[in-house]
Parts: structure tokens; C-alpha cells; sequence
């Protein structure tokens, strides 16, 4: 009998383990740097709109987001912002960048059981060096038959990646957070999504649910081994 489902792709951030919440702090104390300047909605609207300009650029990750906060400070103090504040913008970016990693809930269980009967694979967005070093620290790495570093998430890439990683975008199920990149043009590319929820989750990737029946929601990682038993029955 063929099986449903051979292959299991898992975005990292906000779905492995947390990342957006460092942002935020970050762009709290980026809001506090520069209150003489801009007040915060002003100011996170004007950093927002400088992401999105810069993606094609620098593409996702920290790097790219101290560019944008940079550029940003220069835009809201006329070119005028000292020096001090850049230097504090760059050390803030150090920080993100040896942040500790926090795991979500039932990862790591979850994870365990599914590596025992699927190809469990990671595919992720960001920096390259940065996302290295939190699949290295996440102690989760023996759990994965791959791991893609990607610097945009479409279509295509997932059939090529579930091509070369599994038996096709067919058999291949992609889950987390974001609707616009892990869940939406999974389904296009003939998988399955599932999305799952994260409290904080970047506005540039929010997107409308697709009307699929390969679409799922889940709470938490801890209903996927149910739900993928339901598919594969």
C-alpha cells in the first residue's frame, strides 16, 4: 500500500522553536532609542515599510533587520541620528544573533515520533550562518533527514525541495506559522499545509487561509501525529 504521506517539512522559527519575540523586544528598545525622534506606531509603521522595500536586498533575518532599523533611524532624524544610536542598533543585532534558543511545546516529543515513520526535514528562511547555528543549538538535528535554507519560499522551491528530499510534493506535508510562506505555496505546489498558530507571527507574513482540503489548523505540534494518522487512513 502507498502511503499518503512519506515527507514532513517543518519551518524553524515560530514553529520549531520562538524568534519573533527577540524582534519585538528589539524593536521595543529600537522605539526607545529613537522617542525624541518619531513616536513608536510612527516609527514601527516607517521600519515595517523599509522591511519590505529592503527583502529583495537582504533578504529575511537579522542582518536585514538592522539594515531596515539603521535605515530608518536616518530617515525619521533627517540624516541626523548619532552615532551612538547606530552603534547601539549593531549591538542589539550581536545580541539576536547569540540569542539562546527556546523550543515551542512538544517539539521535541513530537518530532521524535514522527522521525520514527517519515522524512522528517527543516525548511527555512533567514541567514544562513544564523539559522545554522540555532538548528546546531536546538539539539534537534539528528531528528532531521535535511535541512534547506531557502531565501524565499514558493512553489517551486517546494516541489524541488520535496523532489529531492522525498517522493514528491504529493506525499509531502509543510507545517508552520506563517500562511503566506509555509502553509499557502505548499498547497500550490500539490502538498498539504497545516498551519500552525504562534501569538506573535511578522506582519509581511500573514496571508488569508486557502479554501483546500489539503489545508489544516492545528493548535499545537501535539495534534500533528493525530492528524497525520487521520490523513493516512
Amino acid at each position: 500500500m502507498t502511503r499518503a504521506l512519506t515527507t514532513i517539512g517543518f519551518d524553524a522559527d515560530d514553529t520549531l522553536w520562538h524568534n519573533e519575540r527577540v524582534f519585538r523586544l528589539t524593536q521595543d528598545r529600537f522605539a526607545g532609542l529613537l522617542r525624541d525622534h518619531a513616536d513608536a506606531d510612527h516609527l514601527m509603521d516607517r521600519l515595517l515599510a523599509a522591511e519590505r522595500r529592503n527583502l529583495g536586498h537582504y533578504g529575511y533575518g537579522v542582518k536585514g533587520f538592522v539594515l531596515s532599523m539603521i535605515e530608518t533611524a536616518l530617515e525619521v532624524t533627517a540624516h541626523r541620528v548619532p552615532g551612538e544610536i547606530i552603534a547601539e542598533l549593531m549591538e542589539a543585532g550581536r545580541e539576536m544573533l547569540s540569542h539562546p534558543i527556546d523550543l515551542l511545546p512538544h517539539v521535541h516529543e513530537t518530532l521524535g515520533t514522527l522521525s520514527a515513520s517519515h522524512r522528517v526535514i527543516v525548511i527555512t528562511k533567514g541567514d544562513l550562518l544564523d539559522q545554522e547555528r540555532k538548528i546546531a543549538q536546538s539539539g534537534l538535528g539528528d531528528l532531521f533527514a535535511g535541512v534547506e535554507i531557502v531565501s524565499e519560499k514558493t512553489a517551486a522551491i517546494y516541489e524541488d525541495i520535496f523532489d529531492r528530499l522525498g517522493d514528491g510534493a504529493a506525499r509531502a506535508m509543510m507545517v508552520g506559522n506563517s500562511m503566506r510562506s509555509d502553509v499557502r505555496p505548499a498547497i500550490e505546489a500539490g502538498g498539504w499545509g497545516v498551519y500552525v498558530p504562534h501569538a506573535l507571527t511578522w506582519d509581511l507574513e500573514q496571508a488569508d487561509p486557502p479554501t483546500s482540503p489539503r489545508y489544516h489548523e492545528i493548535p499545537d505540534l501535539s495534534a500533528l501525529p493525530a492528524l497525520i494518522g487521520q490523513i493516512e487512513t
